[in-house]
């Protein structure tokens, strides 16, 4: 029998390690940046022991942001663009990673493999894209192989095709990583991710994976971040200032849960194709509520992302069970005190009691299946597709 090729040999040796060394990447749709985060990784599945080794977000440039947001949850785009933008994301991130690894004063061959997420620009579940014949599809971009040949590190990379393949929507992927990372038995929690969407995963205590459930829940920052963009010209609205400083239109705010997303059986999945400025347009002429100030409409943006989650929880899992917020939306302190206020019954904690960095918890997930595509098996979580994700891109 003919031996393996030199990169399966490697392939083989990583996956046979006792402990392997992960990079995890998370570029997310509100273009803050590009998280980092190095771990390491003993075991897979159930029995899988991590440990963050560092972590980073390098700030995405104006000019990048501007790029990607041509074509970014949009129906009709220059397709050149959206070529070019496969190949150049892939070695921009690339050269990001190679930036740290020096910063870290870690060699790229210290590293078994670096799991990219990519970068979303268009999610078209089937519920949402209606068109007859299709399946459920979703793109992100940013090429493995450029990453994998410009580090000389293994990329497993592309993880949401396989999910889509084996009857999923591809998102959220969170379920995998919560599992394996967040289970306590003797403890009901929910680990609540709020991105420019926001997500959930609840974890029995009985420690049961049937009655597992991840759902993505409604818009997280993407509808504040939008409009603060274009009212205020910031990225974001820092400390809730703007929120705090304006009035939650009770009109509006009822309208913008006028739509048919919110009655759908879970698990469920959306993003930014549906929850855009034109929905809150549509919204504010359903309502006649399209005069009022800037700050009110902020403030009503926000009571939605946390009246969206409380609502969720309230109609699908059972109280006092605790819950962890990750993401950029955990330092949303209207979206916090909201759900404080709401959920009472509930422990309102973040995960880093979990021992998980809430802003690296994305990309340690995405680290955490890249291990798993490389060193584990598939795990039956509930209905959920039983598959491991991930294409691999060789360094030669």
């Amino acid at each position: 029998m003919a031996a393996l090729n030199t990169n399966l040999q490697h392939l083989t040796k990583a996956a046979q390690k006792a402990g392997r060394i992960g990079i995890g990447l998370m570029s997310g749709t509100s273009l803050d940046g590009l998280d980092i985060a190095i771990c390491k990784f003993a075991g897979s599945g159930l029995q899988t022991q991590f440990e963050l080794l560092h972590f980073t977000t390098i700030p995405y440039p104006d000019s990048f942001k501007d790029d990607v947001r041509s074509v970014f949850s949009r129906r009709q785009v220059d397709l050149e663009k959206v070529c070019l933008l496969n190949d150049f994301i892939g070695e921009y991130h690339a050269e990001l990673i190679l930036q740290t690894l020096k910063d870290w004063k870690t060699d790229p061959t210290e590293v078994d493999f670096i799991a990219s997420h990519g970068q979303t620009i268009y999610h078209a579940p089937k519920r949402l894209h209606g068109h007859e014949g299709y399946p459920s599809a979703t793109l992100q971009v940013g090429d493995g192989d450029h990453i994998a040949v410009k580090t000389g590190i293994l990329t497993i990379s592309d993880f949401r095709q396989k999910h889509l393949a084996a009857g999923g929507e591809g998102a959220p992927l969170a379920l995998y990583g919560d599992v394996l990372l967040g289970s306590k038995i003797g403890e009901d929690r929910i680990l609540l991710n709020i991105g420019g969407i926001a997500n959930l995963t609840y974890l029995p205590g009985n420690g049961n994976l049937e009655r597992v459930l991840c759902s993505d829940i409604g818009p997280g920052n993407t509808l504040i971040d939008t409009f603060c963009r274009s009212l205020f010209d910031k990225p974001f609205d820092e400390y809730s200032a703007i929120a705090f400083s304006g009035s939650v239109n009770d009109d509006l705010l009822s309208s913008l849960f006028r739509h048919p997303f919110f009655a759908e059986t879970v698990p469920k999945t959306t993003g930014p194709e549906l929850f855009s400025e034109d929905y809150v347009r549509k919204a504010q002429e359903r309502s006649d509520t399209s005069h009022i100030n800037a700050e009110d409409l902020i403030a009503t943006l926000s009571a939605f992302t946390g009246k969206a989650i409380v609502d969720f929880v309230s109609a699908h899992l059972p109280k006092g069970a605790k819950l962890f917020v990750s993401g950029g939306g955990a330092r949303n302190l209207f979206v916090v005190q909201y759900l404080q206020r709401h959920l009472p019954e509930s422990l309102i904690g973040d995960t880093a009691e979990l021992g998980i960095d809430p802003d690296a918890k994305e990309a340690i997930l995405f680290a955490l299946l890249g291990n798993e595509a490389l060193a584990g098996e598939a795990l039956v979580i509930g209905n959920n597709p039983a598959v491991l994700m991930g294409k691999f891109s060789f360094a030669g």
